[in-house]
């Protein structure tokens, strides 16, 4: 019976520790992007631009601004779907440059393929 020695898949100690070094400096630009992608803030409009509503890279509402014409004591519910419409894009857009960011960062491992053993 041949002995089967050394690493899984065929794997050189060099490529392994190549591997390593990629996916710490990954790992690293992943932290920055986070980092910065939190400072980021975002304002979504609607209504026309009646409504307005900030929310930060943390996701959270960090300003909500009303033009003074859409505050209708009579019609409470238009407002609440307006403040509701302008938050949820202004999510959207958030969600969207988080993934526009990581996918620079991540965009080298289409290559990759499904090769690894786990």
């Amino acid at each position: 019976m041949a002995k089967r020695g050394g690493f899984p898949g065929g794997m050189m100690p060099g490529n392994m520790n190549n591997l390593m070094k990629q996916a710490q400096k990954m790992q690293k630009q992943m932290e920055e992007a986070t980092k910065e992608l939190e400072e980021k803030e975002i304002t979504a409009a609607a209504g026309g631009g009646a409504v307005e509503v900030t929310i930060s890279g943390k996701r959270e509402v960090t300003k909500v601004k009303l033009a003074e014409e859409v505050v209708d004591p009579d019609d409470i519910e238009m407002l609440e779907d307006l403040i509701m419409a302008a938050t949820n894009e202004a999510l959207r857009q958030i969600e969207e440059a988080s993934q526009q960011s990581m996918s620079k960062i991540t965009g080298g491992l289409g290559g990759m393929g499904g090769g690894f053993p786990f």
